[in-house]
C-alpha cells in the first residue's frame, strides 16, 4: 500500500501536504493519553490562516498528556490519489490516519463548508452519523459560529461548542482524561459529562419533532438539559494568545501576523449575526498587544501585521496602538493593515500611520445604497462618513478602494438600488492627491445577496427569491459599467444554498450526504460549485427549498435553533425588527445606556474596553532568543549605513523539494527576519528586501548547491547568514556565505549534472542507444506569448550514463532558453510513463 509520501510528487502544491512548517509541535503518541484531530473543511489554504485553530492548537499542546495536531480538506487531486491508494486521510504533523485519534474536532465557519465534513470522514473510513458509529471510532466534535445553528448538521456529531471554545475545550479535554480512567469507557456516559459544561450541546440527547405545519421541535431527553446556553469569554486580555503561529507554506489568504485586538461588536446591525453571537465587546489591552506584537514578530518573521475584530475603527485605543505599533514597525519595515473598518471610524490620521510603511487595502461596507435603508438596517453611518474616507483615503494616495453592497435586505426598492449607483458614480468622481486626476485607482465594488441569519431582528424575514437576486445584480452591472469601477458579486445560487443551511433543520442532514455522494464539494469555491447536482439531490430529497429561505416566518412559530441561547433575547430581536420597520436606529451601548440585549448580567459578563494607553517602558524587551541580532547591525541614531552583498549557497533536500520559488523566497525572508538580520531595502511605494535567487528548481527537484544574494549592513558577519540554520524548516541547509564581488552575476554557465534514480521502472538501455544514434531530437514548446519555441535535445544534453537500470547521471548544457528539465528528457528519450517521472528522485549536484 501506499503512503502519503508516495503521493506527494503526483499533486498539485504538495507543500500543503508537509506539516513540517515552523512552529508545529509534535509529540510522541505513544506517551499521550489524549490526541485531538483539529479539523477544518477547506483547503490548507484557508483553514492554516483560521485564527481560532491556531488559538486551540496552542491551548491544548500546552497539556502535557495531549497532542493537538491538524487536518484540512484534501484538494481533489490528492483526494483522488488517497482513494485510488487506499491510503486514509492522515494529521499534519505525524501524518497518523486520523480515524487512530481520540477526539476529531471540525471548525465550523462557513455553511458551504459542510460536503468537505463529509470528505474528510469519508477519506478516514468514519461512519457520518453519530449514531452509526460505536466507541471504537473517535468522538466527533465541532465549533464555530455555524454552530449558533447546529440542526442541519447535528445528526453527524456527538458533541457541539457553542461559543467562545479556549475554556470549554479544555475543559471537554479534562473529563475526557477523567472519563478514561474512571469509567467503563461508555461514549453515552462521557456525553451525560459533557454536557454538564456549558456551551456544550449533545444532539443525541434532543429528539426532534415536527408539526403539521413543518415546524420543528426538539424533546429533551433529560429535564436538567433543556437549552443550550452560549459560552462567554469574559476577560480576552488575559485569555492564552498563539504568540508563536504556525508559519504556513505556499500562499495562505491571511499571510501576516494576526493581531486579535477584540472580540463583539455592539454597533447592532440588524443583518450582522457575528454582531449579536460575539457579543459583548471585549478588548485586549494596548499593553497587551504591544508585548504580543513583539513577541510574535520574533516567532514568525511576519512582514505584515493584521488587526483583527469586527470592526478595528472601533477599538478604544486605535490611535495611540497604532502609533505604538509604527514606532516598533517602521524601521523593521513591518506593515500594519485593518480588515474590517467602518466609515467614520478610519481618519486622516490613521491613514498616515498606515502608509509609513505600504498602503495596506481596506473595504468600506456601507452595505445599502441610500440613508433611508441604512437606517433600517441600522448601520449608523451617514453618506457623508462614507464620502469623507474615500475621499481621504484617494487624496493620501490609495489606489483601490473595496465597496460593499447587499440587495434584498428587507423593505428594500428600486429606490435603494439606484442609491447604490448614484454613490459608486459620486464616489468615482473623487480627485487624487492635490486636487489631480486619479490615475490606475478604481472602486472595486462588490455585491451579495442578503442572507436572513438565525439570531438576529432578521431571522423572520423572507429572503430574496433566485430569478429576483439575478435580476438586481445583473440591473446593478449593466449600470456600473464605466471606467474606474470594477464590479464582482456572489453567485445568488451560493447565497440560495447558503440561506438553507443558515437557517435549516435536521431534515437537512440527509440532503448532505445525497448531495455529497453526487459529487458536491468545495461548494464555496465558484469553479468547484455545482448547482446542478444540489438541484438534483434537493428534488431526491424532497426539500422544498422555499420552506426554509423565501418563506415569511411567523413570529410565534418555532425556529430550529430555539434551544440555542446565544445571550441576545427573542424580545430584544422582535423590538429591533419593529424599529427597522420605523426606520429607527439603536445606539451602540458602548456610547451610552445598556440597551438590555440579555447578553451582559455584570458580574460576569460585561462590555471591557481600555481608554488610553499607559506609558510605555523605556526598552522593548522582545522574547528571548527571537530577536535579537548580532551588535552592532542596527542603524544608531542618523548614521550613514553601508551595505555590501553576500552570496549565499544552499542545498535542498528531502521535504523541501516540494517547496515552489514563491514560497522558498518567504522561507528565507521570514527567517532572516526571525535571526534579525537586517536588510537593505528599495526605495518607493512598495518597499521590497534586496535579495535575488539564481534560477528557480522545479518543485520534486532537490540540489546540493543553490545560491541567494542579499545586500546587508557592513557590520554583519558571515557567521549570523549561516546560523540561519537555526531558523529555517526541515530540508533547507545554509552552506555558505561569501562576499559576492563584481557587481552583476557571473555570465559563465557551467552545465547541470543530475543524479536521477526511478521508484518505479527502469530506463531503458536499448531507447537510450537509440537517442545516441539520432541526428537530432526536437522538442517543442508553447511560451507564455503563444509563440512555439524548438529546442534540439541532441545540442542540450552533453552526457548521459546509466550506472544501473533505476540510476541516471545527466549532464545538460544550463544556458537560458538551451536547457532542457530533467522530466523533459527523461519522457523524450525513455518515453517514461508521467507518474513515473514524477516519483523519481532527481538530485541536482553541481551549480
Amino acid at each position: 500500500m501506499k503512503i502519503i509520501q508516495d503521493i506527494l510528487p503526483l499533486v498539485e502544491q504538495p507543500s500543503r501536504y508537509l506539516g513540517s512548517e515552523i512552529n508545529t509541535i509534535r509529540k510522541d503518541h505513544a506517551q499521550m493519553k489524549l490526541r485531538i484531530a483539529l479539523a477544518f473543511p477547506d483547503l490548507y489554504e484557508i483553514g492554516t490562516s483560521h485564527f481560532g485553530i491556531q488559538i486551540l492548537y496552542h491551548i491544548l499542546n500546552a497539556h502535557k498528556d495531549i497532542v493537538a495536531e491538524r487536518v484540512f480538506a484534501p484538494g481533489t487531486d490528492m483526494e483522488a490519489s488517497l482513494r485510488t491508494a487506499g491510503v486514509p486521510v492522515v494529521s499534519h504533523e505525524s501524518h497518523k490516519p486520523i480515524h487512530q485519534f481520540d477526539i476529531i474536532g471540525f471548525s465550523l465557519l462557513y455553511e458551504l463548508n459542510y460536503t468537505n465534513i463529509l470528505t474528510i470522514l469519508d477519506l478516514a473510513n468514519i461512519p457520518f452519523f453519530a449514531s452509526q458509529r460505536d466507541d471504537s471510532f473517535p468522538l466527533i466534535i465541532a465549533g464555530g459560529p455555524c454552530t449558533c445553528n447546529p440542526e442541519p448538521i447535528a445528526d453527524f456529531f456527538d458533541a457541539i461548542v457553542v461559543g467562545d471554545g479556549e475554556t470549554v475545550m479544555m475543559d471537554m479535554a479534562q473529563i475526557w482524561l477523567r472519563w478514561k480512567e474512571d469509567t467503563d469507557g461508555k461514549k453515552e456516559r462521557l456525553l451525560k459529562m459533557w454536557s454538564g459544561i456549558e456551551g456544550v450541546y449533545v444532539p443525541a440527547f434532543f429528539d426532534p419533532e415536527w408539526d403539521e405545519h413543518g415546524f420543528q421541535t426538539l424533546v429533551p431527553r433529560f429535564s436538567d438539559y433543556t437549552k443550550i446556553k452560549r459560552t462567554i469569554l469574559s476577560d480576552l486580555d488575559n485569555a492564552p494568545f498563539p504568540d508563536a503561529p504556525i508559519i504556513p507554506y505556499g500562499k495562505p489568504v491571511h499571510d501576516r501576523l494576526r493581531l486579535e485586538i477584540s472580540r463583539g461588536c455592539t454597533r447592532g446591525c440588524r443583518f450582522c449575526q457575528a454582531g449579536m453571537i460575539y457579543r459583548p465587546v471585549r478588548e485586549r489591552s494596548p499593553e497587551r498587544l504591544l508585548s504580543l506584537s513583539d513577541t510574535a514578530l520574533g516567532t514568525t518573521g511576519y512582514e505584515d501585521i493584521s488587526l483583527l475584530s469586527l470592526s478595528t475603527g472601533d477599538y478604544r485605543c486605535i490611535a495611540p496602538l497604532m502609533e505604538a505599533l509604527m514606532k516598533r514597525c517602521e524601521s523593521e519595515h513591518v506593515a500594519v493593515s485593518f480588515p474590517s473598518l467602518r466609515a467614520g471610524t478610519l481618519t486622516p490620521e490613521l491613514m498616515e500611520l498606515i502608509k509609513k510603511v505600504r498602503k495596506t487595502g481596506f473595504t468600506i461596507a456601507p452595505e445599502a445604497g441610500t440613508q433611508r435603508l441604512r437606517d433600517v438596517i441600522n448601520k449608523n453611518i451617514s453618506k457623508d462618513d462614507i464620502f469623507d474616507t474615500v475621499n481621504d483615503a484617494f487624496r493620501l494616495g490609495w489606489q483601490v478602494i473595496k465597496l460593499y453592497f447587499m440587495i434584498g435586505l428587507p423593505t428594500e426598492t428600486d429606490s435603494d438600488l439606484e442609491g447604490i449607483v448614484d454613490l459608486v458614480k459620486e464616489l468615482r468622481k473623487i480627485k487624487g492627491p492635490k486636487g489631480k486626476a486619479r490615475k490606475g485607482s478604481h472602486l472595486n465594488v462588490s455585491v451579495t445577496t442578503f442572507i436572513p441569519k438565525p439570531h438576529t431582528p432578521f431571522q423572520w424575514v423572507s429572503q430574496l427569491p433566485l430569478a429576483r437576486s439575478k435580476e438586481k445584480i445583473y440591473g446593478l452591472q449593466d449600470q456600473l459599467k464605466m471606467p474606474g469601477i470594477r464590479f464582482k458579486w456572489q453567485n445568488p445560487e451560493v447565497s440560495l444554498l447558503e440561506g438553507l443551511w443558515a437557517r435549516g433543520d435536521r431534515r437537512l442532514s440527509s440532503l448532505l450526504v445525497t448531495a455529497y455522494k453526487k459529487g458536491c464539494k468545495f461548494d464555496g469555491w465558484s469553479d468547484k460549485f455545482r448547482y446542478d447536482l444540489w438541484k438534483e439531490a434537493i428534488s431526491e430529497e424532497g426539500i422544498d427549498i422555499g420552506f426554509y429561505t423565501t418563506r415569511k416566518r411567523d413570529m410565534a412559530e418555532p425556529l430550529p435553533w430555539d434551544h440555542i441561547d446565544i445571550g441576545v433575547t427573542k424580545d430584544f430581536l422582535k423590538k429591533e425588527w419593529e424599529k427597522a420597520l420605523e426606520g429607527k436606529c439603536t445606539p451602540d451601548c458602548r456610547d451610552g445606556d445598556c440597551n438590555t440585549c440579555g447578553v451582559c448580567d455584570f458580574k460576569r459578563t460585561e462590555p471591557k474596553v481600555f481608554g488610553k494607553l499607559n506609558p510605555e517602558p523605556g526598552n522593548r524587551n522582545p522574547k528571548p532568543g527571537t530577536r535579537n541580532p548580532e551588535p552592532g547591525t542596527r542603524n544608531p541614531g542618523s548614521q550613514p549605513i553601508f551595505f555590501k552583498k553576500f552570496k549565499v549557497s544552499y542545498s535542498k533536500q528531502g521535504q523541501a523539494k516540494y517547496f515552489g520559488h514563491l514560497e522558498l523566497v518567504n522561507i528565507f525572508l521570514r527567517a532572516i527576519r526571525r535571526a534579525g538580520i537586517p536588510l537593505k531595502y528599495s526605495e518607493g511605494f512598495h518597499p521590497m528586501p534586496k535579495i535575488s535567487f539564481e534560477d528557480p528548481l522545479p518543485i520534486g527537484m532537490e540540489s546540493l548547491n543553490e545560491s541567494f544574494y542579499l545586500f546587508v549592513p557592513d557590520t554583519v558577519k558571515p557567521q549570523a547568514i549561516t546560523d540561519l540554520n537555526n531558523y529555517l524548516p526541515e530540508g533547507l541547509v545554509v552552506r555558505d556565505c561569501q562576499l559576492a564581488i563584481g557587481k552583476s552575476l557571473s555570465k559563465t554557465f557551467d552545465p547541470f549534472v543530475y543524479l536521477i534514480r526511478l521508484k518505479h521502472g527502469v530506463f531503458d538501455e536499448d531507447k537510450l542507444k537509440s537517442f545516441t544514434e539520432l541526428p537530432e531530437l526536437i522538442l517543442t514548446r508553447m511560451t507564455r506569448k503563444g509563440k512555439l519555441k524548438k529546442r534540439d535535445l541532441k545540442d542540450i544534453v552533453l552526457k548521459i550514463d546509466l550506472p544501473d537500470p533505476q540510476q541516471l547521471k545527466m549532464t545538460v548544457k544550463s544556458e537560458p532558453g538551451k536547457t532542457a528539465r530533467p522530466s523533459e528528457i527523461m519522457k523524450a528519450v525513455f518515453e517514461l510513463p508521467e507518474e513515473t517521472i514524477k516519483q523519481a528522485s532527481v538530485l541536482k549536484i553541481n551549480n
